[in-house]
């Protein structure tokens, strides 16, 4: 049977078409206004009126009113206010990222303890247009709410946000798409690309930290009551990646594992990567350590973010291409992989002695996430020195890599429980250290993949993948990880079910955004993070919780680039429970693209398309069939693979 694409329709890979443009979650303007009345408390006449362009709203004395602006968004607040009945009258403005905290005495916290305080205008002054200093753009909130504090009658004609995420990008014209027959996973995929668009902020907008510092420690001339400053400059250039929109506006090593991808497959938004990880490499020490965060958080040492920014280079050079960025960030690129190496004892594992991680408890000793991830750089850092011609670093590094796999399989695994042990002295199972040992292909086979991979499976509990070396946590930094161990482990089933379990709390709970993924929440489903005493701290948008959004498009959709900018690579579908997938990204050689139906686990459409520059395999596992390629060249599958191929339109003959 001959199963033609036109069964499917074309390849929708045209960035200027931007397909399934309705799930994409970035406004349309960058001029917003309330899309709805969340509250309202005192006299308020025709409070709604606020949520048009143009509007005539009254606050009669002592009163508030809490606008919905249906997303998670982000920017400059500003009141149009057309009188006031006293020249004492003040009008405040508060945010919330989550309904949970709505206040009008208080903002959401951005700091260790308590709540932000109110920005208050005197609009007792006269008519006008009112707006905080830029240094107080809110970087996360879904919520306004516009209080009241005195006797006085306010007319106000108009509330506004002026939207400051991604401020070099064109906020809708994604470079990549996917879609699927399942409604919650689309939507998941767009709100994982928009919590990163939304974590993308102009560098001049960094979180000063002010609640860390004092006169001794920064230049800043420090606030007499506000407790929150977005002023500090972060990085050079326009445009860069951050860890959080509201808090956290600084750049974290640890998101550029899990948000770079992403990104490179959504909004294509390359630029605001590099100068994230310029801004690390620009701190290394002497002795080739990278800092934990950058500027201006203090310095400390972590053995794991120090190899999240050496995963981070790795991973830019792969969707990018830049070979010169890369000959450029050599020599501290390798500097980096001699401090991390420096820590190998005789046991062939590292030793960690710098505590610091993703705020887990236990770092230390032969510590298995610190090995695992120390092993994927190593396999990263061969393939970069393959690059760059440098054969003597491959070799060295791949000598000290075998040592690590052998040691931590015989001294770390725990045959019993079917996990690793987080190190040698305890019987915690860890779940970054377990999900990492997949991924890194740490497992000295598949079968024991399998077993690691059923193992964790087995302790979700209601609202996800727990994090026991976090306590009570539910961690979607790690089970971005996690994603990827099921899928690495051939059980995309597992993977996709844990995208809608957990993904699917943080997405549709009333609590949440209904835009953005939480940073990390309690096992019980209540929106505590463990490493937090000030429940408001938490941060409702994190780049790090973005790893349906890779996941998908690489391993269900199975478009997955081994060369730089995609010169090589595979197309190996693991759709699943899915029954259709149609997803695609650019590159800058191109666009890779894919689009399939499945009916009894088996394709019964398929068709796939990559750059004419380039080579690939195809891997459709217990399919028989041809591919036959737009130019009319056929390739029989055998054993449902093929190699060799080269880039253009492909389908399949079955």
């Amino acid at each position: 049977m001959y199963l033609a694409t036109l069964l499917l329709g074309p390849l929708t890979v045209a960035a200027s078409l931007v397909p399934y443009d309705k799930y994409i979650l970035a406004p349309k303007t960058r001029d917003l206004v309330p899309t709805s009345i969340h509250n309202v408390n005192g006299s308020v006449t025709n409070a709604i009126s606020l949520t048009r362009p143009s509007g005539n709203a009254t606050f009669h004395g002592v009163s508030s009113v809490t606008y919905d602006f249906g997303i998670n968004v982000a920017g400059l607040v500003s009141l149009d206010v057309g009188s006031a009945s006293s020249s004492a009258a003040f009008l405040g403005v508060t945010f919330s990222e989550s309904s949970l905290w709505v206040n009008e005495l208080a903002s959401d916290a951005t700091g260790d303890s308590g709540l932000d305080t109110p920005l208050w205008f005197p609009v007792g002054k006269g008519p006008g247009e009112y707006k905080p200093e830029e240094k107080h753009i809110r970087g996360g909130f879904r919520y306004l709410t516009i209080v009241s504090n005195t006797t006085a009658i306010v007319q106000v004609n108009g509330v506004r946000v002026n939207y400051t995420a991604a401020p070099d990008q064109d906020l809708r014209a994604y470079t990549g798409y996917f879609h699927s027959d399942d409604e919650l996973i689309n939507k998941i995929w767009y709100a994982g690309a928009y919590t990163n668009q939304i974590c993308t902020i102009d560098p001049k907008q960094g979180n000063s930290l002010v609640h860390l510092m004092d006169d001794s420690s920064t230049d800043i001339e420090l606030p007499e009551t506000a407790t929150w400053w977005n002023n500090y400059t972060i990085t050079n250039g326009s445009s860069t990646i951050t860890d959080g929109a509201k808090r956290d506006r600084l750049v974290w090593p640890g998101d550029m594992s899990i948000a770079l991808e992403s990104i490179a497959v959504s909004t294509g938004d390359l630029y605001s990567v590099r100068t994230a990880l310029e801004s690390l490499f620009v701190l290394q020490k002497a002795d080739g350590r990278l800092p934990y965060a950058g500027k201006p958080f203090f310095d400390a040492a972590s053995y794991t973010y120090h190899l999240h920014s050496l995963i981070g280079a790795s991973y830019l050079y792969r969707f990018s291409g830049d070979k010169k960025w890369l000959t450029q960030h050599w020599s501290q690129y390798k500097r980096g992989v001699q401090w991390a190496i420096s820590s190998v004892d005789s046991t062939g594992l590292a030793n960690i002695t710098a505590k610091s991680d993703w705020l887990r408890f236990g770092m230390g000793g032969h510590n298995v996430e610190a090995n695992a991830i120390l092993y994927y750089v190593l396999q990263d850092a061969q393939t970069l020195a393959g690059e760059l011609r440098d054969t003597s670093s491959a070799a060295k590094w791949k000598r000290i890599a075998e040592k690590i796999k052998i040691a931590a399989n015989k001294k770390l695994w725990d045959d019993e429980n079917g996990l690793y042990t987080d190190n040698q002295t305890t019987t915690l199972h860890p779940q970054d250290g377990n999900a990492w040992a997949i991924k890194a292909n740490l497992t000295d086979s598949a079968k024991r993949s399998t077993i690691v991979s059923n193992a964790l499976k087995a302790r979700w509990g209601k609202y996800g993948a727990p994090a026991p070396e976090a306590g009570k946590t539910v961690s979607p930094f790690i089970s971005g990880f996690e994603l990827q161990a099921h899928f690495l482990a051939n059980k995309p089933n597992s993977a996709l079910d844990l995208i809608r379990l957990q993904w699917g709390f943080m997405l549709n709970d009333p609590r949440m955004t209904q835009s953005t993924f939480i940073e990390g929440y309690s096992t019980d489903g209540s929106l505590h993070y463990a490493p937090y005493s000030n429940d408001p701290r938490v941060s409702h948008a994190h780049g790090w919780s973005t790893g349906p959004t890779y996941a998908l498009t690489a391993y269900a959709a199975g478009i997955q680039l081994i060369g730089a900018s995609g010169s090589t690579w595979s197309f190996t579908p693991q759709p699943g429970n899915l029954t259709f997938i149609d997803a695609g990204f650019t590159t800058s050689l191109g666009k890779f693209a894919a689009k399939f139906r499945t009916s009894g686990g088996k394709f019964v459409q398929l068709s796939f398309a990559a750059p004419s520059n380039t080579t690939g395999s195809v891997s459709l596992p217990g399919t028989k069939g041809t591919l036959v390629s737009k130019r009319g060249k056929r390739v029989v599958l055998s054993n449902g693979s093929a190699t060799g191929l080269s880039g253009g339109t492909w389908e399949l003959h079955v």
